[in-house]
């Protein structure tokens, strides 16, 4: 399979029961090679299940997942020579230095392993003479991520890499997803911290219930707005050549005082700011829609 020029990822109708637990429902999704795909959602939302699925931890239920043309259940030895996980909760081995557990890594992956993740470590200012168990927990974030990032295997699943971590250092990692995209490199990156996805991810998934909610690609998220507008008459009707590219989200048609309507706008906003114009308005704000407003409408007040 040329993996180069098409889905890498690919999932039909992917559903995990467990008894009466739906953690996840007809998920169905693909993914191109070369693209970073933000996860989100609460816990509970069915990201550590997906997660699973495609790495062939679990048995599905129903539906089906592939990497690479290879089904994430029956062929997964061949699934896990193409994909590198860096779990939530990595463990790492406690009766090491860090430059030990790079040496151990790089007995199994060969090449020029070590140098690559070593040179990671000191990008993230690790400091790779420490014994594991002696390192602090944002320490043995940094360890697993340069055993992670090393690879040169063409899928990353990434759950919570920045956990831990300074400013300065989620900045480095996100780098670091940046220049594995550029390598054509695949990458799943699940996150509760909004703005990492927005800057570092193509397209943002989000998850609700065990059910896919949401799928958008960042460029389209940018070219949306939303326009507040205050006024104490009646809110004008959308045009007819409008309709499709304005709706109100929030509307409070008959007050008597002046009040917050909101609409939401895609695409072009001269059309409809000369539609406002002829309007009696008394205060217009305008606003472009991030992804914490996409994400607030599924899960208002939680990451």
């Amino acid at each position: 399979m040329d993996i180069e020029n098409a889905s890498i990822i690919s999932t039909n109708s992917l559903t995990k029961h467990f008894r009466s637990v739906n953690a996840l429902t007809n998920f169905s999704i693909d993914i191109q090679a070369g693209e970073v795909v933000g996860l989100l959602g609460p816990n509970g939302s069915g990201k550590s299940t997906l997660v699973r699925l495609l790495l062939g931890f679990l048995k599905p239920t129903s539906g089906s997942a592939q990497i690479a043309g290879f089904d994430c259940e029956s062929q997964r030895i061949e699934v896990h020579r193409l994909v590198t996980y860096l779990p939530g909760d990595a463990k790492l081995f406690r009766t090491m230095r860090g430059k030990d557990v790079l040496n151990f890594f790089a007995s199994i992956r060969g090449g020029n392993y070590f140098q690559r993740a070593a040179a990671i470590a000191k990008r993230l200012d690790l400091d790779l003479s420490r014994w594991v168990p002696f390192m602090s927990t944002g320490m043995r974030q940094k360890l697993a991520l340069a055993t992670i990032m090393a690879c040169d295997t063409p899928v990353i699943i990434l759950d919570e890499p920045t956990a831990n971590l300074d400013p300065t250092v989620r900045g480095e990692v996100l780098k670091l997803v940046g220049e594995a995209k550029t390598e054509g490199r695949t990458i799943i990156f699940s996150s509760h911290v909004l703005n990492e996805i927005e800057e570092s991810c193509d397209r943002v998934v989000i998850l609700r219930d065990g059910e896919l909610v949401h799928a958008q690609s960042i460029v389209e998220e940018t070219a949306q707005h939303q326009i507040r507008i205050q006024t104490s008459s009646a809110l004008p009707e959308i045009p007819s050549a409008l309709l499709g590219r304005v709706d109100w989200v929030n509307a409070a048609r008959n007050s008597a005082e002046p009040s917050d309507n909101i609409l939401s706008i895609e695409g072009d906003l001269s059309e409809i700011l000369k539609w406002l114009s002829s309007c009696e308005l008394d205060r217009v704000y305008i606003q472009p829609v991030n992804l914490r407003s996409i994400y607030d409408r599924f899960h208002s007040g939680a990451t």
